[in-house]
């Protein structure tokens, strides 16, 4: 909307021009009055006063007062009111005569030289105009014809008044001003009759407007108008005439089209109908297909169960190094088929848009080396190095979903090994800080394989694509890796690409958003006991090379690292020896010789000797280790099993000498379990009888149900498909009639389907425990359910061997040093001949730290030393150790704890002396 109406706009247009125009020509003319009349006025003055002075010269002369007088008066009364005064000064400019004597007549002296006054001047006074003529002496005779100016007798001046010109003046701008003003209300006059010439048709033009918007047909403007309004008229009258044709055309479409839809009404709703139909069938159908996969889930983790839950319970039992590696890598495969089970229903619930992530905390490096554990076979068989090099600034603790960055890393370097015939699978990680609480986990996984051409890898991330058809013949697989990948990688907040080139190799690089948690797993590596200590390295694989150089230092040891032979043969010939030798090699059978010949050489130059091998082969490691070397580890890289090795001379709780066997304690519960698997029947009652003491056992829901009808059970696990009667019906039976109506009642399923946890609870289970079976879990599900306390008498105590102790001592607890070493006396003595032996240097750490007030190397020795008294029956000994390293991880000072570190340096020296007293009476 504009600022000004037309009517107001034609105002402005017409008076301001005509204000401006009154303004400047009533101004010039006034100032030209102005002027005219002052201009007059001393003419006026002039005229008056010019002739007087010739006029009185001769009184002047003669000094005729009477006669000045008269000639003054006269002139004075003859220009009155003009004239104010008339006065004459004689030459010294002393009063002579006047014709007016006034209050102001002091301002009327001429203040010049009166004899140098040849002309007449004008002094403009306050309010009055004075003329100043000069009487000269014309009619004295002079003999000097060139004399200008005759002898001046006296001054003549001629007071004028103003009043008259003010007059005037006033007069004239009154004139201007009304001139001005009556011009002013003509044009206002003007102006409005011109604008109602506008804006009476205007209205009415707008008034039919707004009729026309409305709808209206009449628009009332049939009136004839004048000039340019007509033809708006006549336009409107147009418009008004085609809007109404063109509004009756569309309602007579209107009409027609409701007529057509209601014919067709009776279509739409026999298509709803099919609709509904076809909805329905859809959902029989994806409800059949979840009940597959459900079955299929079922009857494939079921045998799984077993084989993890067995592989557990060997753990429990003795095993040297090699069958715990072994035991690891069986439960790791059981894992990974556990894995590919869980590809197929991922993929189901991508389609669904299902897809879910755990958010646990978890330590990065850790679950890296399960996947290289588990993948590194695959690598050796074809004599790839397989390498991992993770940035020492890359943080171990994040939180997120573990299981799928291991599905992702299982995902990439399976296919990198698989598409690799010869060279290397290099993975390289790294991070990106994206605030306080969220990180950035870059990954790459590189490959000197086949590579793929530009064109084939877009095929690479759709369903069941691959870069070439003749991968599936030649390589296996079904091309749902990528996919499930990708989609789990841009879940995880990243994005994946590939970088390749036909023949020249792969990397695969993702990124995945982690957070950062609040609270840190304490690190429980032993790599105190490595710092300072001296090793000699040997790798030729670059990649691993550098990789394993970066996490010595990181341990803070003192690496001599060679990449070639001649380095390392250079290095042996140093006058020191080196505290461990480290050689990695590619341990092929043409390379069985040359690894042997390293070994030899460096076997006299370092006090022990490990070796990095791309092999699992128990047969090739025991022959190695028959040549000299102390242990063999699998590439790659695993930093927890490497500082374990290297650690373990050093340590004295380390796991080689003995671990206090955790015996658990019995629970006074009868328990039921029914599961129509006879592997899962046992391991679960396996798992049990080591925590309750009574258990019943039933193959499928109609034997549960009828136990329950006659026995008494504090917990009843529940498999939920089962033959004859399944485990939902049997649980709503017992629930309904029977002894154990209260009784909580746990699920055991192979269910990981959405939503059937909450379904189960609905139809009365307490509990839900997924196979395979986790240990843990069930601990947590029997305190939490079972209405009972732990009973105080401790397993197998009765068992336990009793012998005469090796010497007689307040601080010694034979019977609880036995219970340490599971009834074995020997064992007990040995342990405690090791404690025994580390007293002294234990004392010295003491002392050296409390001297230096280090709290951290105090609590490492302390630590170390409680970890030797969990295992041999010192009691005291372990509780002064416990305090004090409680207080130390507490940030308390060392001065603080001094009376509990005398009083251990004292009990120290009690039981080494008792021990001597011991041995020099033995030796007696």
């Amino acid at each position: 909307m504009t600022k000004f109406s037309l009517r107001d706009s034609i105002l402005i247009l017409t008076l301001i021009p005509t204000v401006l125009i009154g303004l400047i020509l009533g101004g010039y003319f006034t100032v030209n009055r102005y002027v005219e009349l002052e201009q007059i006025l001393n003419q006026q003055g002039s005229s008056i006063s010019e002739p007087l002075a010739i006029a009185t010269e001769h009184s002047i002369v003669s000094q005729d007062r009477i006669n000045l007088h008269r000639v003054l008066s006269t002139a004075h009364n003859k220009h009155a009111p003009l004239v104010k005064s008339i006065s004459v000064f004689d030459q010294d400019n002393q009063l002579l005569l006047t014709s007016n004597f006034h209050e102001k007549f002091n301002k009327l002296y001429y203040l010049g030289d009166a004899s140098q006054l040849h002309q007449t001047e004008m002094v403009k006074l306050a309010d009055t105009f004075v003329f100043y003529t000069p009487i000269k002496h014309y009619a004295k005779h002079t003999n000097d014809w060139g004399e200008a100016h005759p002898d001046t007798l006296a001054i003549l001046a001629v007071e004028i008044s103003q009043d008259q010109a003010l007059i005037s003046q006033q007069h004239a701008l009154i004139l201007s001003s009304s001139i001005i003003l009556i011009a002013i209300l003509l044009s206002a006059l003007l102006s409005l009759r011109v604008s109602r010439m506008f804006t009476m048709p205007l209205s009415r033009l707008l008034l039919a407007t707004d009729k026309l918007v409305e709808g209206k047909r009449d628009i009332g403007i049939q009136g004839h108008m004048q000039g340019e309004f007509e033809l708006l008229r006549q336009g409107l009258n147009t418009i008004n005439n085609k809007m109404t044709g063109q509004r009756d055309e569309m309602q007579k479409h209107i009409d027609q089209a409701t007529s057509d839809y209601r014919e067709t009404l009776e279509q739409y709703e026999t298509q709803n109908i099919q609709l509904n139909i076809a909805k329905k069938e859809a959902q029989d159908a994806n409800r059949v297909k979840s009940d597959f996969l459900a079955k299929m889930s079922h009857e494939l983790r079921t045998p799984l169960n077993g084989v993890i839950g067995f592989t557990r319970q060997l753990y429990k039992t003795p095993l040297n190094k090699h069958q715990k590696d072994y035991l690891d890598t069986i439960e790791l495969s059981a894992n990974s088929l556990l894995t590919i089970i869980s590809d197929i229903l991922d993929f189901s619930k991508l389609e669904a848009g299902a897809m879910d992530l755990e958010n646990i905390q978890f330590q990065l490096r850790d679950a890296v080396n399960e996947v290289m554990t588990l993948l590194a076979p695959s690598a050796h068989d074809k004599q790839l190095e397989l390498s991992i090099s993770i940035n020492r600034q890359v943080p171990d603790n994040l939180v997120g979903d573990p299981t799928r960055l291991k599905q992702i890393l299982i995902n990439l370097i399976s296919n990198a090994i698989k598409f690799t015939e010869q060279g290397s699978v290099k993975v390289d990680i790294s991070h990106r800080l994206l605030n306080e609480t969220h990180a950035s986990l870059l990954v790459s996984v590189s490959d000197t394989g086949v590579g793929i051409a530009m064109d084939k890898q877009d095929a690479l991330f759709t369903p069941f694509g691959q870069a070439d058809s003749s991968i599936t013949r030649k390589f296996g697989g079904t091309g749902l890796g990528l996919i499930i990948t990708k989609h789990i990688v841009e879940a995880m907040k990243g994005r994946i690409t590939l970088n390749s080139a036909s023949g020249s190799g792969t990397c695969f690089t993702f990124n995945s958003v982690f957070e950062l948690p609040n609270r840190l797993y304490n690190d429980d590596l032993p790599c105190g006991s490595l710092h300072n200590k001296r090793v000699l390295y040997f790798e030729p694989q670059e990649h691993t090379h550098y990789s394993v150089v970066a996490q010595l230092h990181e341990w803070e040891m003192q690496v001599t690292a060679c990449q070639t032979e001649d380095e390392f043969l250079a290095a042996l010939t140093q006058d020191f020896n080196f505290d461990v030798c480290l050689i990695g090699n590619m341990a092929s059978v043409e390379h069985m010789q040359t690894v042997k010949g390293y070994i030899s050489k460096a076997r006299e130059s370092a006090d022990y000797l490990y070796l990095m091998l791309n092999t699992i082969s128990h047969n090739m490691r025991e022959s190695l280790i028959g040549s000299g070397a102390d242990a063999c580890l699998s590439k790659p890289l695993n930093h927890r099993k490497l500082c374990e090795i290297l650690a373990a001379p050093y340590r004295l709780d380390h796991p080689s000498i003995g671990i206090e066997e955790n015996r658990e304690q019995i629970l006074p519960l009868k328990a039921l379990i029914a599961d129509d698997n006879d592997a899962n029947l046992k391991l679960l009652s396996t798992l049990l009888s080591e925590q309750i003491e009574a258990i019943d056992t039933a193959h499928n829901g109609s034997q549960a149900v009828s136990l329950c009808k006659m026995h008494k059970y504090d917990l009843v696990f529940m498999d939920i498909q089962m033959p004859i009667m399944d485990g939902i019906t049997a649980c709503k039976t017992i629930k309904e009639a029977s002894l154990n109506e209260e009784t909580p009642i746990i699920a055991v399923t192979a269910h990981a389907l959405p939503g059937e946890k909450n379904q189960l609870l609905k139809d009365g289970f307490s509990g839900y425990l997924t196979k395979p079976i986790d240990e843990d879990m069930l601990k947590q599900t029997i305190c939490d359910y079972g209405q009972t306390t732990p009973s105080s008498v401790p397993r197998n105590k009765s068992q336990l061997t009793v012998s005469r102790p090796p010497f007689i001592s307040e601080l010694l607890d034979w019977p609880l040093a036995l219970q340490h070493a599971g009834g074995k006396p020997d064992l007990a003595i040995e342990m405690l001949n090791m404690l025994l032996n580390s007293i002294t240097e234990t004392k010295t750490n003491i002392h050296q730290a409390q001297e230096q007030n280090d709290s951290e190397q105090l609590l490492s020795v302390i630590h170390k030393f409680h970890g030797a008294c969990c295992y041999t029956g010192v009691p005291k000994l372990k509780k002064l150790a416990e305090a004090l390293e409680t207080g130390l991880k507490k940030q308390v000072a060392v001065s603080d704890i001094e009376p509990e570190l005398f009083e251990l340096l004292d009990e120290l020296d009690n039981l080494e002396r008792d021990s001597q007293i011991a041995t020099n009476t033995s030796d007696m």
